[in-house]
């Protein structure tokens, strides 16, 4: 009975600390951080669009790379990994007691933040490590990284069944991120009656316009792990730089990587209007 009223307490105890303002202010941290990254991502874009980029990497890399070479850069890697690791932390009490809203504690809201959980405390370890000196961690190059995987993956038995599955989950994602951004579905997530009329018409717009172009993205990158799987070659998938340079070889030319670049960086401001506004 003791042990049963003890596990109680301390179910109520950490279900007081998920609702807390700590938490709360590590969401919003973990969206201003993901916004600085998309930022990066979205003018390092814009400029291999208008040059080769001078090997720089459009990627989580290379934006922690740009991070780096600004004054004070390392102090600034280390509130970006926290801030990240607050995200993390965030996704983590969604997993355990559910999300803000009606419908939040759904098992599938549920193992969709588990399953952000681990992602963002994946990204959170390989920015932390970064700036801590294992230069190799936080900036390498995400193509190396995918085809890497792809060989690997493509050498077990079944290996192009598992490959063309993660492809196709991945391109799945992207079109349902595109799909749930032009249906508006995060204005459920946000505090819609605390914004002016202008600060609306524009998170909407920069929820609308950067979403699509996100999910674009996975998209494409997941139609390249499914043709890696198809015709058997690592080198046919790609990380997000790679696909990013890929909008390049259209018929628009650099003009299609220049939109999916602002649409990026639109995406960066919607997380910043995120952390303003956002239910957590």
């Amino acid at each position: 009975m003791a042990t049963g009223s003890a596990a109680a307490r301390g179910r109520r105890q950490a279900r007081r600390a998920a609702n807390s303002t700590a938490v709360s202010g590590a969401a919003r941290a973990g969206f201003v951080a993901r916004g600085v990254i998309y930022l990066l991502i979205g003018v390092l874009s814009l400029r291999i669009a208008f040059s080769d980029g001078g090997g720089e990497q459009a990627d989580r890399g290379g934006a922690v790379a740009e991070i780096a070479e600004k004054p004070f850069g390392a102090v600034l890697l280390w509130l970006l990994g926290v801030a990240l690791v607050g995200m993390a932390v965030w996704r983590l009490t969604e997993a355990a007691f559910g999300q803000a809203g009606p419908d939040g504690k759904k098992a599938s809201k549920r193992a969709m933040a588990a399953g952000r959980c681990v992602f963002y405390g994946f990204v959170a370890y390989s920015v932390l490590s970064y700036a801590a000196g294992e230069k190799g961690s936080g900036s390498g190059s995400s193509d190396q990284d995918s085809q890497d995987i792809t060989a690997k993956a493509l050498d077990w038995p079944g290996g192009q069944w598992l490959v063309g599955i993660a492809g196709a989950a991945v391109a799945g994602a992207g079109v349902w991120i595109a799909v749930r951004a032009m249906m508006r579905k995060f204005k459920k997530h946000l505090k819609m009656s605390e914004m002016g009329p202008k600060a609306r018409t524009a998170v909407m717009f920069l929820g609308v316009f950067g979403g699509v172009c996100r999910g674009a993205v996975f998209a494409v990158a997941g139609a390249f792990a499914i043709a890696a799987a198809l015709k058997h070659k690592p080198g046919k998938a790609k990380g997000m730089d790679d696909t990013l340079r890929s909008f390049t070889e259209t018929p628009a030319g650099p003009w299609l990587l220049v939109l999916i670049a602002l649409g990026l960086t639109a995406f960066g401001l919607f997380s910043w209007a995120n952390a303003r506004w956002r239910k957590v």
